[in-house]
């Protein structure tokens, strides 16, 4: 027996990442007949998507059964790793149906949608085309089964108009994080202290989005089997959706191991060289610190100021500060907040910063030709070169102007941008509060960055992926993060990370590993501690990063990188594997029986901590930073990386097992691969 698998695809913040991630090893599990169904942009389609003709011989005649009847479908290869094959739905090409579509809706669930909700209207169309075509699909199926699995509430509406129509379909509904928890949480509610005091339906009354709740909520209870994303949003979404998740189905990524065991170590030295350079322009006239005992720090995401920890970050900043000027550390720590903004335009100072670098590095390398040539005539005639013959008057002159140009009466700036809102911005603000102005006694310097990474960008030329190779830590104390990509990346780099309690990596980290920190994971408890025990707690953690020395920090990214496997979709595929197999039993119990199984987590099982000694690197160091390049020969000596390896790469292995398929007359295609 073959499964036609159908997923919704939306463009929506981390849910796009979940599904093009994912979508190579669900398609060499399913082959051709893993189709992912979305709404057509004209200049998404002309850059991503190679169009064909579908193999399927039922999806091919539903696709022309729709065209027929006036809508425009276009199917083809989406052009990224795997190749999926999509079926696209031209939403404005079928709009004329929308006011038919909203009486079909309201009969089916009684929910009205408002003419003013561009989005909502817009969903709708989008899911009265999925029902349609799942309903041509399952009439040409010749008794395959199908099962579509939708993402998030703008896909719910299909989910919903199929299961009112009783199409035979297996129906899987994954929220990533639930529409009104976003909104409460955007409102700095205590959210997770009052989970179970919300009056729902008055607080999305209130926000004028009952009726989008209304569409999650009844697609949630629609489905045969409900999925999130991890168990900090099951909790979420038992209390606003009033429906327990069956499967908690983690977010992964492909993750591609370098033939070269430490090619990422030699990655970071490589991006950190370019960081380092875009720090001595910034930083002209005040650069006296030593950029060899610096270690750059970094947030990014969406501009949410108290969602994404922005706020408990920077007081942690101002504390870090103050310890390390305490305690007259010579490490120096430069933080970045790359979080997109209003701007008008790049800072005049940071391009100047830019530009009085590049130009002494001209005037350095022109200089270093001359003295290079006079020392090699100079040697040629057997003879040891005079200083005062080697630099001229002339010589001399241009230093000093090299010198006289890199001077600066002003302070470097915090920002790289014009802000269109500075006198409101909260970061700036924040900044403004705890005094952090990039002084020369201060040890934490600040860089705002408010706009995503370019290669093509003027002042710092980098992907993101090469910044965060480039920095020592990526920081991210969120408040409210279903999942939480940024943390998870940065493992699989091999960058050490902060990350929370509440959120979904912190969570799943913290059942999956014995000792998190000794892995470069650092979770901060912002559950059940108050906002300033969080506070000091992240300061101590950021602290305690600042005394490893060079070697302790090599060490740790050696194990953080190795963690990169227990992320992997060729290991949590088998969550959604799960989930799958729950469905067909639940969609067709006569059919398929689901055995009494827990899903494939590791139950009991934590990564264990590694053998040497301490458990974390900075467990046993002095109580004031050391030097980067200087090394405890004997807190190491015990420290043997492949033996850790080895023993890691068999743990990762060991707890995870497939679990039962669903019994039917033949096995499903692909359901022992992975």
């Amino acid at each position: 027996m073959k499964s036609v698998t159908n997923k919704t695809k939306l463009r929506v913040g981390g849910i796009y990442t979940v599904i093009q991630t994912k979508a190579k090893t669900t398609a060499d599990e399913w082959g051709e007949n893993y189709f992912l169904i979305g709404p057509y942009f004209e200049h998404n389609v002309k850059t991503q998507v190679e169009q064909c003709e579908p193999m399927n011989d039922a999806v091919r005649k539903a696709v022309d059964a729709m065209n027929q009847h006036g809508c425009q479908v276009h199917f083809g290869r989406w052009l990224i790793e795997g190749s999926p094959y999509v079926v696209l739905f031209d939403i404005g090409y079928s709009a004329w149906n929308l006011d038919r579509w909203k009486g079909d809706f309201w009969e089916a669930c009684n929910v009205g949608i408002p003419y003013n909700d561009r989005e909502a209207n817009d969903m709708l169309i989008f899911g009265s085309l999925t029902a349609w075509f799942l309903k041509e699909v399952t009439d040409h199926a010749d008794g395959k089964h199908v099962i579509a699995q939708f993402h998030e509430w703008q896909a719910g509406t299909g989910l919903i108009l199929s299961r009112a129509r009783k199409l035979p379909i297996a129906t899987i509904f994954t929220t990533h994080a639930t529409l009104l928890g976003r909104y409460l949480c955007a409102a700095n509610i205590d959210f997770y202290n009052h989970l179970d005091k919300f009056n729902i339906d008055k607080e999305a009354g209130e926000r004028q989005i009952y009726h989008r709740y209304c569409m999650e909520r009844a697609s949630v209870h629609c489905a045969h089997v409900f999925t999130t994303v991890s168990e900090i949003t099951a909790i979420e979404a038992e209390h606003m959706l009033k429906r327990k998740p069956d499967v908690i189905t983690p977010n992964g990524l492909n993750v591609k191991k370098f033939s070269a065991v430490h090619e990422f170590q030699n990655l970071h030295a490589m991006y950190k060289a370019r960081i380092q350079d875009f720090v001595r322009g910034h930083f002209y006239g005040h650069l006296d610190f030593d950029l060899e005992k610096t270690l750059f720090f970094f947030i990014a995401g969406r501009y949410e100021f108290s969602n994404k920890g922005a706020d408990i970050f920077l007081e942690s900043l101002s504390r870090l500060n103050f310890l390390l000027r305490m305690h007259k550390s010579n490490v120096t720590a430069v933080v970045f907040f790359i979080m997109p903004a209003k701007t008008n335009n790049f800072n005049v100072e940071t391009l100047k910063g830019q530009a009085v670098r590049k130009q002494l590095w001209d005037t350095v390398h022109s200089m270093k030709e001359k003295f290079g040539k006079k020392l090699y005539d100079a040697l040629l005639r057997g003879e040891i070169p005079d200083m005062n013959d080697i630099l001229d008057r002339d010589d001399l002159t241009i230093m000093k102007r090299a010198i006289f140009s890199t001077q600066r009466q002003s302070l470097p700036p915090v920002t790289t941008h014009n802000m269109i809102d500075d006198s409101t911005d909260p970061i700036l603000s924040t900044i403004r509060r705890i005094g952090l102005f990039n002084n020369r006694a201060d040890r934490v310097k600040v860089i705002l960055h408010p706009e995503f990474l370019s290669s093509t960008s003027p002042l710092l030329p980098m992907d993101y992926e090469e910044f965060v190779r480039g920095c020592h830590l990526g920081v991210f104390p969120s408040y409210y993060e279903p999942w939480g990509y940024t943390p998870a990346e940065c493992t699989v780099m091999g960058i050490p990370s902060v990350t929370t309690n509440l959120s979904g990596f912190g969570c799943f980290m913290q059942e999956h590993v014995a000792d998190p920190t000794a892995y470069g994971i650092y979770i901060v408890d912002r559950r059940f501690c108050s906002p300033d025990d969080s506070c000091n707690q992240l300061t101590q953690f950021l602290y305690g990063f600042c005394k490893q020395s060079r070697r302790q920090r090599i060490i740790q990214r050696n194990r953080t990188e190795r963690l990169s496997d227990l992320l992997d979709w060729r290991y949590l595929g088998r969550y959604y594997q799960h989930a799958r197999h729950l469905t067909l039993s639940r969609a067709f119990p006569d059919k398929f029986h689901m055995e009494p199984t827990s899903p494939p987590a590791t139950e009991g099982f934590k990564y264990p901590r590694p053998s040497s000694v301490p458990p974390s690197p900075a467990g046993s160091q002095a109580s004031t930073p050391q030097s980067s390049d200087v090394e405890d020969e004997n807190e190491d000596e015990r420290y043997d990386e492949e033996e850790e390896a080895e023993r890691d790469r068999l743990n990762i292995k060991s707890p995870f097992s497939l679990s039962h398929a669903p019994r039917g007359k033949k096995k499903l295609h692909g359901e022992y691969k992975n």
